[in-house]
């Protein structure tokens, strides 16, 4: 089928909710087992495996997270390709998202062992936190072709604005991890492999639901032909788009490596300390992340049918309501967050030496939500060299901030540097909004109604 345009429904406060809010049910599900794996093993009270838990996340995110491009391109793509009512194109970005998953999922496990030596290296971290990681990495990093496979499919669900399938899914692979960690290490006591494997296996499981549901879908539209999903020019954009995202990803987690580098350097117990606070920002982050997944679907169609109008509103709605849960979840952490630290940590080392940081978590959805609205918007309207760009910006100023205020603020430094980051990823986006939307629709107007 040709892709024809159309009128897109009115965008509405109740449309952009109706995505945000299944997707922020299952973006806090992620940080939550993150939660539930730094509890499980922290109730074994050693420092030195609560805080290989907390080294080990990071490894992941810089493993599996420049792949999340599998996701958020997929999500562009797909978005548009709904919006220009293009069934043949919707399906085949499904297949050619899945298709680059399964070589980059290839690519990570035949080079395990390299990436693993260079990351220690980097973190440079006690024997005790090291040895207890090494042992967790070994056996998590073989689900990384599923792991990407799985971005791919619930990037396909998000563009199709199917909120719910992405909530099932996430909420599925989330419980089965962390029903699988008490299982593992309490019951059976495996201690960190333990958590390792109920990763693993939380991967499988939801590949497999994953592409259930994604079957559904395929019968009403069709399979795309081989030639359609392995079309030269299709691919090469698709390729340029998600290559886009990945250096902007890897900007971002070159932030995020910098930050944990610096807390391990400072010993165990700040390396512990920063762990859970960074889980406290994961979680306000993630109830945020919903509004940027719903600027994406709803962004990403108005492109394809060439409706400014709705583009622009789609923008400004989710921005409203991402400042607003924002200021509430700041308000909640500077309440709560003392009661959060508690909870997942037993040492009183660990506790202590996260209270003093503890308002920078507070603060820091509130300064990310900015950028990650404006992240949404750009992905859906893929304008993935502008992100790229703004990324690459605002991680210089980063390390300039670290630079000027960590010799004499110590962590204190560390924290206002990432909060400075998290505020100029936003504004260098924003400064960049109007051009682009003005190039993007400068030759359309908005959709007539199809035939």
């Amino acid at each position: 089928m040709s892709a024809v345009t159309g009128t897109l429904q009115p965008i509405t406060h109740g449309r952009v909710l109706a995505i945000a809010l299944p997707m922020t049910l299952a973006n806090v599900a992620t940080p939550l087992s993150g939660f539930v794996n730094a509890a499980v093993v922290g109730q074994l009270g050693r420092a030195d495996l609560l805080g290989a838990i907390a080294l080990a996340a990071v490894l992941f995110d810089v493993v599996f997270w420049p792949f999340a491009f599998l996701r958020m391109g997929t999500t562009g793509l797909t978005a548009q390709a709904v919006g220009a009512r293009d069934r043949a194109e919707e399906s085949a970005a499904l297949f050619r998202a899945l298709l680059l998953a399964l070589v980059a999922g290839l690519v990570v496990v035949a080079l395990q062992a390299p990436l693993a030596d260079l990351m220690f290296r980097l973190f440079s971290p006690s024997e005790a936190v090291e040895a207890a990681a090494r042992r967790y990495y070994d056996i998590r990093v073989w689900a990384a072709p599923v792991a990407f496979a799985n971005y791919a499919v619930l990037g396909w669900m998000l563009g199709r604005g199917r909120a719910t399938a992405g909530l099932a899914l996430q909420v599925f692979l989330n419980g089965v991890n962390a029903a699988g960690s008490v299982f593992f290490v309490l019951v059976l006591h495996c201690s960190v492999e333990g958590a390792a494997a109920a990763s693993v296996l939380a991967e499988c499981a939801t590949l497999l639901l994953g592409l259930a549901l994604a079957s559904r879908r395929l019968r009403e539209i069709s399979l795309p032909p081989p030639s359609l999903v392995l079309d030269r020019a299709r691919m090469v954009a698709t390729v340029a788009v998600n290559r886009d995202v990945f250096i902007r990803t890897l900007a971002l987690i070159s932030a995020y490596l910098f930050f944990v580098a610096q807390g391990a350097r400072a010993g165990d117990a700040t390396l512990a300390a920063n762990g859970v606070l960074n889980n406290l920002f994961l979680i306000g982050g993630y109830f945020l992340d919903g509004f940027a997944t719903a600027a994406e679907a709803l962004c990403g169609a108005a492109v394809g049918a060439r409706d400014r109008g709705a583009f622009e509103r789609a923008a400004k709605l989710a921005l409203v309501w991402c400042f607003a849960v924002a200021a509430v979840i700041t308000i909640v952490f500077l309440a709560g967050g003392d009661w959060f630290v508690a909870l997942v940590s037993k040492s009183a080392e660990v506790r202590a030496a996260a209270e003093p940081f503890l308002i920078y978590a507070a603060l820091a959805p509130l300064a990310a939500s900015l950028a990650f609205v404006l992240d949404g918007v750009f992905i859906g309207a893929t304008w993935g060299a502008a992100m790229r760009n703004t990324a690459l910006i605002a991680i210089a100023l980063y390390f300039a901030a670290f630079w000027a205020l960590a010799p004499s603020l110590g962590n204190h430094g560390l924290w206002l540097a990432l909060l400075a980051w998290l505020l100029a990823r936003g504004l260098a986006q924003a400064a960049l909004l109007p051009g682009l939307t003005r190039r993007t629709f400068a030759v359309s107007s908005p959709a007539s109604p199809a035939a």
